[in-house]
């Protein structure tokens, strides 16, 4: 019965990947096809980058994504840390405000800004991180819950204080280490929805790499076909970046502490 199970599990992941893996082939291919269709080249590539505004709007969305990601976890990991520590009766009240977003419209935030947001903040493209933390918050928070779920917080944090160490340097150089792979997930997250998100800068006016996509593509088919696989990939090279930075982070300043 195992066996059988297994060779289930493997054809369903076979099945999977081949679902995945050959329309981005197929897209490849097709992103490298020349005007007469005959011969393959990287002029569509070319031609991407050579447009107007490519390098000024990618700039924007990854500065907006940086601080995205930055405001995620400085608002988020305290926050759930105090949660798992002492403040278990406002955990219901943390989850339904994370939850929110998922059914508030989009086309609300955009509206809310207008009224909510100080003069000096809707005059510049960074209005839009803040509202990218929002929508953010029901993913990232889930991610980072269960990261400080799997590990035995209390005791981490007690042994971390009475080595002398101040909260400050407990929540950097020893709790953010012991769950980097949470920490990693939310800041994936976060990114991820910065850089792809369009609603939010089509309602408020703002040129980011999302909405100069879908004006660039509209007369270029092969170069709309380039433009979705160098995103993908480029998501992927962050992906990985993200995921093979250095584990030993903070572990010397974590031996400092508890020395």
């Amino acid at each position: 019965m195992k066996k059988k199970l297994n060779v289930v599990n493997y054809i369903v992941l076979l099945g999977a990947t081949a679902f995945f893996v050959f329309p981005l082939i197929a897209a490849t291919e097709f992103s490298l096809r020349a005007k007469n269709a005959t011969t393959h080249n990287f002029d569509n590539y070319i031609w991407v980058f050579k447009q107007d505004g490519f390098k000024t709007t990618l700039g924007t969305s990854f500065r907006l994504a940086i601080l995205t990601a930055v405001a995620v976890l400085i608002l988020m990991v305290p926050t759930i840390v105090y949660l798992h520590l002492g403040g278990a009766r406002w955990k219901r009240f943390i989850e339904f405000v994370c939850l929110v977003p998922l059914v508030v419209p989009v086309i609300s935030f955009a509206l809310g800004v207008q009224t909510a947001f100080p003069t000096f903040l809707q005059s510049t493209v960074y209005e839009l991180s803040f509202l990218y933390v929002v929508i953010s918050l029901p993913y990232t928070y889930r991610a980072l819950d269960v990261g400080l779920s799997s590990i035995p917080l209390l005791t981490l944090v007690e042994a971390s204080r009475a080595s002398g160490a101040s909260m400050r340097q407990t929540l950097m150089f020893v709790v953010v280490p012991t769950i980097r792979s949470a920490v990693n997930g939310a800041i994936f997250l976060a990114v991820a929805l910065s850089l792809g998100e369009f609603t939010l800068a089509v309602l408020l006016h703002w040129d980011t790499f999302p909405t100069w996509i879908a004006n660039i593509s509209q007369g270029h088919i092969l170069g709309a076909i380039s433009l979705s696989v160098l995103a993908l990939v480029g998501s992927w090279l962050l992906v990985l970046i993200v995921a093979i930075a250095p584990k030993s982070f903070g572990s010397n300043k974590t031996q400092e502490v508890a020395a």
